[in-house]
């Protein structure tokens, strides 16, 4: 009797499925080049990561070949001090944050029941900046020109008097690149999370792997900015001669390390907390279980978060900052323990109350037991004043940073892969040689490191190149290099594994482990499109409460269950509750975002090339590209309100209230003002505490042109919201109203640049940190008016091409939004530049 209804619905799920994928698919060949696919563009993070990951390890190798015996001539000091720069930095922006990015984007629309992300466009963006950035870093060793200062770079080793080559340029340029990846990658999981989501999947709902990543997008954009300021201002430094961090001239080399760890210490724990989601996801699904504490679980990760970023300074201990602080930090650096400590204890009470099976990812996490604890134990030792000073620099606080990283990431990281492989392949492994591979990994990891706590209590320091005989130090680094050999074997075991599961795993057809969360509801490999229909979610794990929603969703009986008009589209829905608010159109394959990455190229290849004049050609082509991609998709009549299944009908985003590119405007400038805010801490830093500062000001501004600054600022930032506000109102002067002020907005920040150029001309910046601390506000109120500039005209043109309406507000939002950030920060720039020095001496 149910045969023909059984029938019918595969009949539905067939003709739904060859429907989406002629839309959704990405062509081979050359069209891949255009692949927004967030299946495409989360594999290729991974993999690229991924082979990072396997060249850092060769780099590994030379280290230990060179320090397994004394005197050791297998590579010179220069080499060595190329081959540690390198590894360190591969290993910390090339390997662990982009691989943690790629399994976000991968993965995240299959966890929350999307589609695809709420930007697919930037993701593909950001992987070709990353693709660029990373491999400028790593192949500048093939050349001998790769940076040789240190994983950290500290100034004023890494200043030009120091290090007159290109290798630092090639890490401040190359690594500012990575950057901007990651800042993009941040916003899109942020506002994929919190907005693009399966309708009912309300916070309280949401898989505890997308809390742990939310957290991980938010430090990433409070954590990144500092570093990309600091980049900036040595990068300046060295290419135009503003002594910001030379003493002899104002400035001050410990500013760069305040900067530098206000993003390295938030960057620990950004490359833990995604490692410890995997964790909290994968260990409930072995252990039989839900996860024990939920709510506990996730209050402690944001707590984490949180404190993060009050330890930068638990890395400056010996650099002679006054003891009272030294003190708070300190104790900032054991208060951290307590959320770490909540998670590890709900993960035990999951075991303890469920009925654990050993699979191959639980040993993976089972090493992650015993190896992040021991380099936990380790860091509240070095968190100790007295204790840190006596291992500053030494082997030790290197054994302590592996096994913190390598138990904290690594190992959780492995465990990931075992187990959503079989999602992303549709294989499941036949071989078995993951559990000798495990074996290898944690006997060779523990050999190489925990002897080297050893080395370090011995006294031997890090970054020395090789040493003499009779010092204690040569059995321990025998040993530390036989272990890294072991290791080593250890994930080239892993790797063969992976292979042979992609290539000669058994075949399944989906949720091989019982899992109940969504990324299992769908075939295996999985179709571009994901469902075929979106659920409706009504627990935490949607399929332990509704088995057969999986045959559900591919038949078309959830959410947009058609194929309209050849349209790619996946739903947004309210920040908490999870109610369905509009329909998202995405893009498809797109060039926009390989040529908008090649262009900024140009910018970061001329400078490092030393031909400062074709940079600002590479920074216009970038803003040509970025104009076409925010004018893609724009329509010229309000869209009507559209049926998106179960009985829900919603509007286009294009014709929503803050739609996901209002949120991503705001985390946008949430690092924004982070990025201002630190160096607005610079600029006070220096006044405060660095030697030689002027008591009068090292230019003697024009009071006109700095009051004509202030002006054209608030004009700018009162007439965006203003624009904003009559666009909302009813009536046949809407729009004119609208267009003169959008036209205001776009004056005024033209009549700002030209004051603050006009303020900067007799500005010397190279003679004094004051001049420069006063230029670099400038050029960043500057740099803010010229984008002010563009996005009001854009919503001009927009507006006068029949673009924008009361509905179809987001341009004219966007450009409110910027110009009223770019007053307020401007203003206070101003302020700093010519009144704050002096007022705080």
């Amino acid at each position: 009797m149910n045969d023909p209804v059984v029938a019918a619905r595969r009949s539905r799920a067939i003709r739904l499925h060859r429907g989406l994928s002629a839309i959704w698919d990405t062509p081979p060949g050359l069209p891949r080049l255009a692949a927004v696919n967030h299946t495409i563009v989360g594999r290729r993070f991974m993999l690229t990561a991924l082979a990072f990951f396997a060249a850092a390890g060769l780099l590994a190798m030379l280290i230990r070949t060179q320090l397994a015996v004394p005197t050791n001539d297998f590579l010179g000091p220069d080499a060595y001090n190329q081959i540690v720069t390198v590894h360190g930095t591969v290993m910390m922006f090339l390997f662990a944050i982009p691989f943690i990015e790629g399994l976000a984007i991968y993965l995240l629309p299959k966890l929350l029941g999307a589609r695809d992300l709420a930007f697919p466009r930037l993701s593909a963006f950001g992987y070709w900046c990353y693709l660029i950035g990373g491999t400028t870093v790593l192949g500048s060793i093939a050349f001998g020109a790769a940076p040789d200062g240190g994983w950290f770079m500290y100034a004023p080793l890494s200043t030009k008097p120091y290090s007159p080559g290109i290798g630092a340029d090639v890490w401040l340029l190359g690594i500012t690149f990575v950057e901007v990846s990651a800042i993009a990658a941040a916003v899109e999981i942020a506002v994929t999370i919190l907005k693009v989501r399966a309708p009912g999947m309300s916070l309280s709902r949401m898989p505890i792997l997308a809390w742990y990543l939310l957290v991980t997008a938010i430090m990433i954009l409070g954590g990144f900015p500092p570093l990309i300021l600091g980049s900036i201002l040595l990068e300046t430094e060295r290419a135009f001669g503003w002594p910001f961090f030379s003493p002899e001239r104002g400035g001050d080399p410990l500013l760069w390390q305040h900067l530098f760890w206000l993003f390295g210490h938030p960057e620990v724990y950004i490359i833990f907390v995604p490692a410890a989601g995997v964790i909290s996801t994968v260990l409930p699904v072995f252990a039989r279980r839900p996860i024990v504490g939920y709510s506990w679980v996730v209050a402690a990760v944001v707590a984490l978060g949180f404190l993060s970023f009050g330890l930068w300074v638990h890395h400056m201990f010996a650099t002679g900052l006054p003891r009272l602080s030294l003190g708070f930090f300190s104790a900032a650096s054991l208060l951290v323990t307590v959320p770490t400590a909540v998670q590890i204890f709900a993960w035990l009470a999951t075991l303890a109350k469920g009925r654990p099976v050993l699979s191959l990812p639980m040993l993976y996490i089972l090493g992650f037991f015993f190896v992040f604890v021991a380099g936990g134990l380790t860091g509240v030792m070095v968190a100790i004043v007295p204790f840190d000073e006596q291992v500053h620099d030494t082997h030790f606080v290197v054994a302590h940073l592996h096994y913190v990283l390598i138990g904290g990431f690594v190992l959780p990281a492995i465990a990931g892969v075992y187990y959503w492989l079989p999602q992303i392949s549709g294989r499941v492994p036949v071989f078995g040689l993951g559990k000798t591979a495990f074996w290898l990994i944690f006997a060779g990891f523990n050999l190489t490191f925990l002897v080297m706590h050893w080395t370090g209590l011995l006294g031997m320091p890090r970054r020395v190149f090789t040493y003499e005989e009779g010092l204690g130090w040569h059995l321990p680094n025998l040993i530390s290099s036989f272990g890294a050999f072991l290791l080593t074997a250890g994930f080239a075991l892993v790797a063969l594994d992976l292979f042979l599961q992609l290539r000669h795993g058994k075949s399944f057809r989906r949720n091989p482990w019982g899992a109940g969360t969504l990324e299992w509801a769908m075939p295996t490999p999985p179709a571009p499109y994901n469902f075929a229909s979106l659920p409706h979610v009504s627990d935490r794990d949607p399929l332990h409460a509704e088995p057969a929603l999986p045959e559900c969703l591919a038949a078309g009986e959830g959410y947009l269950g058609r194929v309209h008009e050849g349209r790619m589209e996946t739903l947004v829905v309210s920040m908490v509750e999870g109610k369905p608010e509009q329909i998202l159109l995405l893009p498809n394959q797109d060039y926009t975002p390989l040529w908008t990455a090649l262009s900024l190229a140009v910018f970061f290849g001329a400078m490092l090339a030393g031909l400062y004049w074709l940079a600002p050609a590479g920074l216009v082509l970038t803003l040509v590209f970025a104009w076409r991609w925010a004018a893609s998709g724009a329509m010229r009549d309000d869209p009507p309100i559209e049926d998106a299944g179960r009985g829900v009908s919603l509007p286009l985003h294009l014709a929503a209230p803050r739609p996901p590119a209002w949120w991503g405007m705001v985390f946008l400038l949430l690092a924004d003002a982070i990025l201002f805010g630190s160096l607005a801490f610079g600029a006070i830093y220096l006044a405060t505490f660095a030697p030689g500062w002027p008591a009068t000001a090292p230019w003697e501004p024009a009071s006109a042109a700095a009051l004509a600054a202030a002006i054209a600022l608030a004009l700018a930032g009162l007439a965006g919201p203003a624009a904003m506000g009559a666009n909302r109102r009813a009536g046949i002067a809407r729009g004119a109203m609208r267009d003169a002020l959008l036209a205001l907005c776009a004056a005024g920040s033209l009549g700002a640049l030209a004051a603050l150029a006009w303020l900067a001309w007799a500005l010397d910046p190279t003679a004094h940190a004051h001049g420069a601390v006063a230029g670099a506000l400038l050029a960043y109120a500057g740099f803010h008016a010229l984008i002010g500039l563009l996005t009001s005209a854009f919503a001009l043109r927009g507006s006068l091409a029949g673009l924008v309406s009361d509905v179809r507000r987001t341009p004219v939002e966007v450009a409110a939004m910027w110009q009223a950030y770019t007053a307020a920060t401007g203003l206070l720039a101003l302020v700093l530049a010519l009144y704050a020095p002096e007022a705080l001496r």
